[in-house]
């Protein structure tokens, strides 16, 4: 029941010009502002201890602001999830930094995208699927009967999806061994044994290293990538930010270290259109005390 609601107001939002969808979002993200909820709680706490310089005001006032982006994130699900690709690619209103991407996919060894969860992420791996030739990794949503329109919607302009498991991560290597770019949602909590904790706004983060290992052993260019929101429902500005050289040759943990202070980077770029909403330091090293 839940999952034909969440496809019904999809299709609604679908229906709607982007800035009515964007519209529907702020009023959505000002009722997540006054109302308790466990997203508000959540995302207090984070920005309570990645931005310690901030004071209370001002950190309200982000809260706030992090919260209208919160909403519009979903109900501008419907135009990334059903409009025809002309439609949607015309709400790409400016490129940063693909020339630099070009560049790197020209070399044949591979460009490995990590868009974190920031801006319009979905529409980041829309648009580049359907530059380049791209494998995603993709993890199922919570609500499963969810999973076949997203899989359907991610992949629809020729992005190719893999699971998080042995065969996937054997496809993710054999894409980049065709010269071809990766996409992968570096900020997620990975299963225990699969990261290492490295600084991300000055706090332990247990973060993936699988980015790491692929570019080390492929020589693949990395870069982060995300899909500004631009405000009164304008459109999209798309970024994308290389990692230095030294990132495909580092160890693991100086690898994941140099990437999560370029993803901070762009984090600060945009703070409200964060997801501070999700438990990123849930994971903490033996010893400290639980975050949430």
């Amino acid at each position: 029941m839940r999952a034909q609601i969440v496809k019904l107001l999809l299709k609604i939002f679908a229906a709607l010009p982007l800035w009515a969808a964007h519209a529907c979002g702020a009023a959505l993200g000002m009722l997540l502002a006054v109302l308790p909820n466990s997203l508000r709680r959540v995302a207090a706490i984070n920005l309570a201890i990645c931005f310690p310089e901030l004071d209370a005001p001002a950190r309200r006032r982000l809260l706030r602001r992090h919260l209208i982006e919160t909403g519009k994130t979903f109900t501008e699900m419907g135009a990334m999830w059903y409009w025809p690709m002309p439609r949607l690619l015309s709400t790409m209103r400016a490129v940063s930094g693909m020339d630099s991407v070009d560049t790197a996919q020209r070399r044949g060894r591979g460009v490995i995208l990590a868009s974190p969860h920031l801006g319009a992420w979905e529409m980041a791996g829309l648009y580049v699927s359907v530059r380049f030739p791209m494998t995603s990794l993709y993890r199922p949503p919570r609500l499963r009967a969810l999973e076949q329109l997203s899989r359907t919607a991610r992949a629809r302009f020729g992005a190719r999806l893999v699971p998080t498991d042995v065969s996937g991560v054997r496809a993710l290597y054999q894409a980049l061994g065709r010269g071809e770019v990766l996409g992968i949602l570096p900020d997620q909590n990975p299963e225990p044994g699969s990261g290492v904790f490295a600084p991300f706004f000055g706090i332990p983060a247990y973060t993936m290293v699988l980015i790491a290992r692929l570019a080390r052993k492929t020589g693949a260019a990395l870069f982060v990538t995300y899909a500004e929101r631009l405000p009164h429902g304008q459109g999209y500005h798309l970024r994308f930010r290389e990692a230095p050289a030294e990132f495909a040759a580092a160890m693991p943990e100086q690898a994941v270290a140099i990437m999560n202070q370029l993803i901070e980077t762009c984090v600060r770029e945009q703070p409200a259109q964060y997801q501070w909403n999700y438990k990123r330091f849930r994971i903490q090293p033996e010893g400290r005390s639980p975050l949430y």
